[in-house]
């Protein structure tokens, strides 16, 4: 045999074995494929086809003390477009039909370019149903647009409450990166106020469902029957300790006014009502808050969007007297017999400091009772800088209080430390203390500390750290989970409390400051205030509690720029009281 014939034979059944063998191959490859693993590919044939659709959780909704509620959710459309499936040559007709601006779309797609392009993009939140009904009419000729239900927050029974409740907005692009996977792009946060603080428990956990869907992206059924599909989880709902009967009568009695109240059960820190007015209409919040709303709110001289309640800082005034007589009561400055004469004044150096009148011999009740300022101009000498800003701080005064909303100020409580840094070392004139001693000066409160101080007063100081959140309820399992505030007790005398909440009686129903407030109902005890205002007229001050012998309620009201605080402080505090006292004695009597 011949090299040319053994080659040539070699090499022909040499290819004819590799042709036989990858056909053999092959076939088992395809038979593998159709026959054993069939269910297995016919799995990916439809996930290929398989749409998966988001649903947003509900937010948990916030009921009142008496379980009313007061921020609820309701249906919204939103609008949606996944870039993967959406032809840009539609912007034009999108944009014209949806009421947008030109270059709407261009610019939604190019701000979240970074995103994957699978990822829908919201283009239109609380979509009308004529919106849905255009959709739903020429859907096929809008590949990449679909909608789905959310819900959005219903402001719709009867309180504001602004600056307590907060709002949601969209989360942003640099808060998505810090909480990657918590969030996606389009999804709201609380942006403020209880809705931010409590955002973990109160957002929920998204649904997911599955759909088919054919080339031209129209769903055409479910997928697996919805087995695998993820029913969304609504939010914990929040039990607040607010009285929506107190709220309301608070807002009606400061629409046109500038101020705050803040009123707190005096042994549990819970917050009855909380205002700062003028507020702004959560209901702009609700879906997306156009930019002339925005500027219109941030150029508003009123402040609106301005949390006076936390934020917004004042002298106390006369009301802070009683912390001046607690201070020297238990330092054993005075006692009970203790008494100054008052001719009008208090001479100082070269400088008379005025007392509002002559009020003659006057002991420390005496001097709450009719506000006497000749008492304390005497009183803070003797008390010593130190000293008073010790107590003060003691009842909450120069630093937060730790209400549980993010927005507060500390206010200030001067002392040696700060006049050494604003006159020198030991340089500071000792005529500075006798403004302090009467709540002026450089002393600077928030109305929530105030409440707070008042708080600590009706129950000789014991209480626990202000806050809105009675409790919670899991909504899969209905249970009650309690809060659990942070008590704390100042450690002062009960003889102490009893002198001044005896002064604080008087007030009301003494000869002093507040016996227009008077009511047949309850038993009042209070301080009227005046606070000078450098920038225009002076503000009005109240801080009280009620009932007497068994508070239940302490508040604190500043009107701004009104005047006294006997006239137009101290009656909307009663009239606040009293939504909340007669209500609730009402429901104690048919109880019984």
């Amino acid at each position: 045999m011949n090299d040319s014939f053994f080659g040539s034979y070699f090499r022909k059944n040499l290819l004819l074995i590799i042709i036989i063998g990858f056909s053999f191959i092959v076939g088992i490859q395809l038979f593998s494929m159709q026959i054993v693993e069939q269910s297995k590919y016919s799995e990916k044939s439809d996930d290929n086809s398989v749409k998966p659709v988001y649903q947003t959780a509900p937010r948990g909704i916030f009921f009142d003390r008496s379980h009313n509620v007061l921020v609820g959710n309701k249906p919204s459309f939103t609008l949606r477009l996944t870039p993967a499936d959406y032809d840009t040559k539609l912007n034009g007709y999108v944009e014209s039909m949806l009421g947008f601006s030109d270059g709407y779309i261009s610019k939604v797609l190019k701000d979240t370019r970074q995103y994957s392009k699978f990822i829908p993009r919201r283009i239109l939140k609380d979509a009308s149903f004529k919106v849905i009904a255009w959709y739903e009419e020429n859907q096929a000729n809008l590949p990449g647009i679909d909608y789905i239900m959310e819900t959005q927050r219903d402001y719709s029974f009867g309180v504001n409450g602004s600056h307590m409740f907060g709002y949601t907005k969209e989360i942003s692009a640099d808060m998505l990166r810090k909480r990657k996977g918590e969030y996606e792009m389009g999804d709201n946060i609380g942006f403020n106020g209880i809705e931010k603080t409590y955002e973990e428990y109160i957002r929920g956990t998204k649904g997911i469902k599955y759909v088919l869907v054919d080339s031209k992206q129209k769903t055409i059924g479910r997928y697996k029957n919805g087995e695998t599909d993820k029913p969304a989880e609504k939010g914990y709902d929040l039990i607040l300790s607010i009285d929506k009967d107190a709220q309301v009568m608070a807002e009606s009695l400061f629409v046109g006014k500038r101020g705050s109240v803040v009123a707190i059960e005096p042994s549990t820190g819970e917050i009855i009502a909380f205002l700062s007015s003028p507020g702004y209409n959560l209901a702009d919040f609700a879906s997306v808050t156009s930019n002339k709303i925005w500027r219109d709110l941030n150029n508003d001289p009123e402040k609106p969007l301005f949390n006076r309640a936390t934020m917004s800082i004042y002298s106390p005034g006369s009301t802070y007297k009683m912390l001046a007589a607690i201070t020297a009561l238990e330092e054993g400055i005075i006692d009970t017999n203790y008494r100054i004469n008052c001719g009008g004044g208090f001479q100082f150096g070269n400088r008379f400091f005025k007392c509002l009148h002559v009020h003659g011999s006057v002991d420390v009740k005496t001097s709450i009772e009719k506000s006497c300022n000749t008492f304390y101009y005497s009183l803070i000498l003797k008390i010593g800088l130190e000293r008073w800003a010790k107590y003060s701080r003691m009842f909450g005064f120069g630093h937060k209080t730790g209400v549980d909303i993010t927005e507060e100020n500390s206010g200030l409580v001067p002392d040696q430390k700060y006049y050494d840094r604003v006159f020198g070392k030991d340089r500071y004139p000792k005529g500075i203390l006798i403004s302090l001693g009467i709540g002026q000066g450089e002393l600077s409160v928030t109305p929530i500390q105030l409440a707070q101080y008042v708080a600590l007063l009706a129950n000789n100081g014991k209480s626990a750290k202000p806050h809105f959140i009675k409790g919670f309820i899991k909504n899969l399992t209905n249970e009650y989970l309690e809060a659990k505030p942070e008590y704390f007790d100042l450690g002062i005398s009960k003889h102490s409390f009893d002198i001044v909440r005896d002064a604080m009686f008087r007030v009301v129903n003494g000869v002093g400051t507040a016996g227009n407030i008077r009511t047949p109902e309850f038993t009042i005890a209070g301080k009227t205030g005046t606070a000078q205002n450098p920038h225009g007229n002076d503000h009005a001050i109240f801080v009280g509690f009620a009932p007497y012998d068994n508070p239940k309620i302490a508040i604190a009201v500043i009107v701004e720029n009104a005047g006294f605080g006997s006239t137009h402080a101290a009656p909307i505090a009663r009239d606040i009281m009293k939504a909340y006292l007669v209500k609730n004695k009402k429901v104690a009597a048919n109880a019984n």
